[in-house]
């Protein structure tokens, strides 16, 4: 595959979760409010697109803001399954561990490119 496309693919996916994580956003704001699941995925739509932006624009920053979104994810999920319960523990374990595991996958991919480039 095509250096650009895999990159404009990541961008798109990135983008994609961060509007996605912002519509969740909303409902919260109308129910009572859970101020720290409120903010997590806040944080989640801000790094997912702010981590599109610059995979995009081929920042050298988007592949630390791709990890912070993976641990904002993996405490997302963890912070519902053990302290809130709204989640099965092990489902909230296994999503934790592929979104850091997938988080630093596409880091190392996006730092690879960006060495091979030249920048």
């Amino acid at each position: 595959m095509n250096r650009s496309t895999a990159l404009l693919l990541i961008a798109v996916a990135l983008a994609g979760y961060g509007v996605y994580a912002a519509s969740d956003v909303l409902p919260m704001l109308v129910g009572p409010p859970m101020p720290v699941l409120l903010v997590l995925f806040v944080v989640q739509a801000v790094c997912a697109l702010a981590a599109a932006f610059g995979v995009w624009r081929h920042q050298r920053w988007a592949a630390g803001v791709v990890v912070c979104l993976g641990v904002c994810v993996a405490v997302t999920w963890l912070f519902e399954g053990f302290i809130l319960g709204i989640v099965a523990y092990l489902r909230a374990l296994l999503v934790a561990v592929i979104a850091l595991i997938l988080a630093l996958a596409v880091a190392r991919y996006l730092n690879s490119q960006r060495h091979s480039v030249g920048d």
